[in-house]
């Protein structure tokens, strides 16, 4: 295993950092901010940095094939114009219980934004559902619950989605019909505990495999589809909350994080972080239409 040397992309730190999508048109990194309420976007030598003010704290990002940006808030999902910053509502989210709302999200090998949801009751109530964005609106998916629904990514040929519950603690893979964006088979094959790390946001590799931020933990876990855990990289920051792949090939690794009441002193915490990967990551589809 070759290790990974993470080093600070900006010097400023993000308290609530999530959702890194990579625009290769623009050469940009889009992440957000849920505590500061942001969308920003970064290049990857670190000097451009915009910001983005949304109504509600953002929690993750859907790139779109007209270069604009899904943005899920708590109980909606809203169009960004990244060229005027004009937040526009494009769905709001069917029947949501109260103390429910949404969370991780991204876009499929059908071109549909696809975006979690999670109880805030404190109570671990499965109340978390997963919803499919297109140009017609927003969909529940039957069949998918969580806790904290987290972690989306697909393999590099589309055919497997793979979604982790961070307070179940789980990492599922499902087969997945890029036609019609339908899944089914699902089977767990790995109960990440606090000490590997709880899993957050992930990404798949080219090879297939699957890289989850363990939050708990400060690493980053590489899982084969098998449930095996390859590799565990430590991050600079004691909250990792995502991986994005990024750059030439694919070959860079930017990694959002976290602030909380225990690593909230850490003098990383919250660090956007970057470093190189060993392996390609599995490119990410636009969503169609928009």
């Amino acid at each position: 295993m070759s290790a990974i040397t993470f080093k600070p992309l900006v010097e400023r730190r993000f308290m609530g950092g999530e959702g890194p999508t990579w625009d290769d048109r623009r050469g940009l990194v889009f992440f957000v901010d849920m505590a500061g309420a942001r969308v920003h976007a970064v290049s990857l030598d670190g000097q451009t940095l915009q910001e983005y003010t949304p109504p509600e704290p953002p929690y993750s990002l859907g790139l779109c094939e007209s270069g604009r940006l899904l943005v899920s808030l708590p109980r909606r999902v809203m169009m960004l114009d990244v060229e005027t910053g004009v937040f526009e509502t494009f769905a709001e989210v069917p029947e949501v219980p109260e103390k429910v709302r949404l969370n991780d999200g991204k876009t499929g090998p059908d071109g549909a934004f696809w975006v979690g949801s999670m109880d805030l009751s404190g109570e671990s109530r499965p109340m978390g559902r997963m919803f499919r964005v297109t140009p017609e609106g927003m969909r529940q998916v039957d069949g998918i619950e969580a806790i904290v629904s987290n972690g989306l990514a697909w393999t590099a040929d589309g055919k497997t989605m793979v979604h982790t519950d961070s307070r179940g603690q789980w990492i599922d893979l499902w087969d997945f019909d890029a036609r019609d964006g339908t899944v089914s088979n699902r089977r767990r094959i790995a109960h990440p505990d606090e000490e590997i790390g709880r899993p957050d946001g992930g990404a798949c590799d080219a090879n297939g495999d699957y890289w989850s931020a363990g939050i708990s933990a400060g690493k980053l876990n590489r899982w084969s589809q098998e449930g095996i855990l390859r590799e565990s990289h430590p991050t600079l920051a004691p909250g990792p909350t995502m991986p994005c792949f990024c750059g030439e090939g694919l070959r860079t690794l930017v990694v959002t994080s976290l602030a909380n009441d225990k690593n909230r002193s850490h003098p990383d915490t919250g660090m956007l972080m970057i470093g190189q990967a060993p392996v390609a990551g599995a490119p990410v589809r636009r969503v169609a239409g928009l």
